[in-house]
């Protein structure tokens, strides 16, 4: 707690480490050791989990975000990921990027280079963990700075599997603006032969939202591409169309 001379005492602003510290004995708390196996068996990646629900860790990101609002700029909530992010349990790594979500509106440019690192440094390594922090996060920092639109398209020819999939999800919740939709293709035609399950359902995802905005143009791409699309990116890329359209389109662009 801090003085100014003739005023009421003001709040120190709380460190992202003692914030991380309070998530931390937060999630074990509430830690239940049958949901975390559970939840560590659902996914094929090896990874840790405290087993606590969803809504839990959202309800706990609400009340960490309402002791830090007004004090934190993004550069704080930056700091607390790269203080969570290590940790091995999912939920950690979730509450880092939940807490950075909450200053979607004012993210720095150097972001771009710091998401890359931590994907890229195996962080954040599983599909969950990827897809907590991109769609909201870095989607909302490439609609801020749309100069980076061109450099995430780099990442799409990278060899880490999280920093590829990043940059198909980080534009799902931009899949449905006009303006991303030729990146968007150009992105998604650069992946087909990743031959990663992982990235091959993140773009298939990808394409059903693009789709949304542009049904026939989704169909031109697939027609144009053809036997080039993995099955099982055409498989969701296609799941809103009417099923004899989605059979037509799977005899049509099936491979040899």
């Amino acid at each position: 707690m801090t003085t100014r001379k003739g005023s009421h005492p003001v709040p120190s602003k709380p460190a992202p480490l003692d914030i991380a510290r309070e998530a931390r004995r937060a999630l074990a708390a509430k830690a239940d050791p049958v949901r975390a196996r559970g939840a560590e068996r659902y996914f094929k990646e090896a990874m840790k989990c405290y087993g606590v629900a969803a809504p839990d860790v959202h309800a706990l990101v609400s009340g960490l975000h309402a002791r830090v609002k007004g004090r934190w700029t993004a550069d704080d909530a930056i700091a607390l990921c790269d203080i969570l992010f290590p940790d091995a349990e999912h939920e950690a790594k979730a509450v880092g990027a939940l807490m950075l979500a909450k200053f979607k509106r004012s993210l720095p440019p150097g972001l771009f280079a710091k998401t890359k690192s931590w994907l890229a440094a195996d962080l954040l390594p599983s599909w969950a963990a990827v897809d907590v922090l991109c769609p909201d996060v870095l989607g909302a920092f490439l609609e801020a700075h749309r100069s980076y639109v061109e450099k995430i398209r780099a990442w799409a020819s990278h060899p880490n599997r999280w920093v590829k999939r990043a940059s198909l999800v980080s534009f799902i919740k931009l899949a449905r603006q006009p303006e991303f939709l030729s990146a968007i293709y150009e992105i998604s035609a650069s992946v087909f032969a990743a031959a990663d399950d992982l990235v091959e359902k993140a773009n298939g995802w990808l394409l059903r939202e693009a789709g949304k905005a542009d049904p026939a143009r989704l169909e031109r791409f697939l027609l144009a591409h053809g036997p080039a699309v993995p099955r099982t990116t055409v498989r969701y890329a296609i799941e809103r169309f009417p099923e004899a359209k989605r059979r037509a389109l799977l005899a049509k662009t099936k491979q040899e």
